[in-house]
């Protein structure tokens, strides 16, 4: 081939490259199709190694990936909106999201991260909403429990989901409504086995050991996301350490004379000052939960989300990227919490002023992090037992969803350890 032709086909190649160098996943409300599916793209995309950039507050939280042909193809197979921008129209994004006066940033993500789901064996996936849009989006998991948890086996994870989980060894107060019921029997059975199993004498304290577990995984590091019961359950098995506050019918013996005064709150993560519920037949296990006073009616029952300094706080930023500031809201045994009964260390991400309750909150504990969220579903406003499963490829573009989503990825942007 003459020079000439080969020095033509280079300056071909050379400008097709600088044209089309990146791939913009856009997040606003009318050009991307399919919001959820988008954050199984960004993950597949660092599980095989491409770096990936959230663009916390540009068009909803967009996600700039290398343009590669195998990511376009994973787009248009999951049907994942996308524009391939050139290098200088990559560039120019990244300007304006760099510039002082933007509440804009750009945050790299460097890993997947490893996700496991804490989840009875034999569960349907649809009885929780993440194990539902893990699926969906096509993002993998690890289902574990008990018996993983006691055997030190989050050590091989970031992150941890809390399925819709009682830690306090109350079968999830479903004593009063469902004690006749076959499958509330059969679990309470199981339940029991799987403790003796473990050498306790009791659910509630084989719960708490497990409970401990996950508090030594989050202070050494671990990121946890917890929904519905699993969030005020947690943190009330913690504070009831040493204290029976299970009723005979849950464990066979009474509860402790005066419990709540031995209540230790500063063992919880996120709640303070919680009156316990101490009548079994009641569907609650304290005044943290506002199930049971809440007057909002369904039609106009929505939460903001808080507005933040991308640059200067970008965790929650990123918990918080969205399409929209207004999330409808949706309930659960535990819907959310009442602001009075959170710590002032955590942060409300997520809040129904209104009603003086908080439905979506951050906070520290040790070197890891922790995300409450109430509610079981976000887009089955009131879940109930045996109820059919949501289909959420009716639900593409769910903004509570998206806030589950939020979390998966956020590990990927943990700073990498400097070399000592």
């Amino acid at each position: 081939m003459p020079f000439k032709n080969i020095y033509i086909a280079l300056l071909l190649v050379i400008g097709f490259s600088a044209k089309a160098s990146m791939i913009l996943l856009p997040m606003d409300e009318t050009s991307q199709q399919n919001h959820l599916k988008a954050y199984g793209i960004t993950y597949w995309a660092l599980d095989k190694s491409y770096k990936a950039n959230w663009l916390l507050n540009y068009r909803g939280g967009s996600f700039l990936l290398p343009d590669a042909e195998q990511i376009r193809r994973e787009c248009q197979i999951r049907g994942v909106s996308f524009e391939v921008l050139s290098d200088s129209e990559a560039n120019s994004i990244l300007d304006e999201i760099s510039s002082p006066s933007q509440n804009m940033e750009n945050v790299v993500l460097e890993k997947a991260p490893k996700i496991a789901v804490y989840t009875p064996p034999g569960k349907q996936p649809w009885d929780d909403a993440v194990t539902m849009v893990l699926t969906y989006a096509e993002i993998p998991f690890t289902a574990i429990y008990d018996e993983e948890v006691l055997g030190d086996g989050l050590l091989l994870f970031d992150w941890l989901h809390l399925h819709h989980e009682d830690f306090s060894g109350q079968y999830g107060k479903f004593f009063g409504a469902y004690r006749n019921a076959p499958w509330y029997i059969e679990q309470k059975k199981q339940a029991e086995a799987l403790a003796a199993k473990l050498g306790y004498a009791k659910v509630s304290q084989e719960k708490l050991a497990v409970a401990n577990k996950i508090r030594n995984f989050v202070v050494a590091g671990g990121f946890m996301f917890a929904m519905c019961s699993a969030t005020d359950s947690f943190d009330i098995a913690l504070s009831a350490e040493g204290v029976d506050i299970c009723e005979p019918m849950f464990d066979g013996d009474a509860s402790d004379p005066n419990y709540q005064s031995k209540i230790d709150y500063n063992n919880s993560f996120a709640f303070k000052d919680y009156v316990l519920e101490r009548n079994p037949i009641v569907y609650e296990f304290s005044d943290i939960d506002t199930t049971n006073g809440r007057t909002v009616l369904p039609d106009v029952d929505y939460f903001t989300l808080m507005e933040y300094s991308a640059k200067w706080d970008p965790i929650p930023s990123m918990l918080c990227q969205n399409h929209t500031q207004l999330v409808k809201g949706f309930m659960g045994q535990t819907t959310a919490f009442k602001a009075d009964r959170i710590k002032s260390n955590v942060l409300i991400m997520g809040e129904n002023k209104q009603n003086g309750e908080a439905r979506y909150i951050h906070g520290t504990k040790g070197k890891g992090m922790f995300t409450f969220y109430g509610g079981h579903d976000p887009e089955d406003y009131q879940h109930r037992v045996g109820d059919a499963p949501t289909v959420l490829d009716l639900h593409p573009n769910s903004p509570g969803y998206r806030l589950i989503l939020n979390n998966v990825l956020f590990p990927a942007a943990r700073k990498k350890k400097l070399k000592t």
